[in-house]
């Protein structure tokens, strides 16, 4: 789904992960539905044409997911909004969505002992991180 709806509209998906990460311990069915409300965000929020990237990495017993685009980023008074139930920003008003995606994206990272937050400016895009510390059940 993610990979069709990128490709209709041009976007570039670029992939990078470490060989060293080795197996997280967590429940993959979840762990697949944080990463693709992750990923489903980034491809509508990225204008024609632009770039959505996935990093996965491994340092210290931790693995960091991140996803970034290169979409219009968030204010910086819209960043306390994102994890609250039906927390649209009013950039996101005009797409498609609930408002509970990132609520419960929180919410599975949380349960499986990890964090997730997002580093965004507007004009530069987002990325949203979220961290399992390895054997995380």
């Amino acid at each position: 789904f993610v990979r069709a709806r990128a490709a209709q509209h041009g976007i570039a998906l670029n992939e990078q992960y470490d060989p060293a990460i080795g197996d997280v311990s967590a429940d993959q069915r979840k762990l697949k539905q944080v990463l693709v409300n992750l990923l489903s965000n980034a491809v509508k929020f990225t204008p024609d044409g632009g770039q959505v990237g996935v990093k996965a990495d491994r340092t210290d017993g931790v693995v960091t997911i991140a996803v970034s685009d290169t979409g219009p980023g968030i204010a910086a008074d819209d960043l306390a909004k994102l994890f609250r139930e039906f927390g649209q920003t009013a950039s996101a008003r005009g797409h498609e969505g609930t408002g509970l995606g990132l609520v419960l994206a929180k919410r599975i990272v949380e349960l499986h002992g990890g964090r997730i937050w997002v580093d965004s400016e507007l004009g530069r895009g987002s990325t949203f991180r979220f961290t399992l510390p390895v054997g995380a059940k």
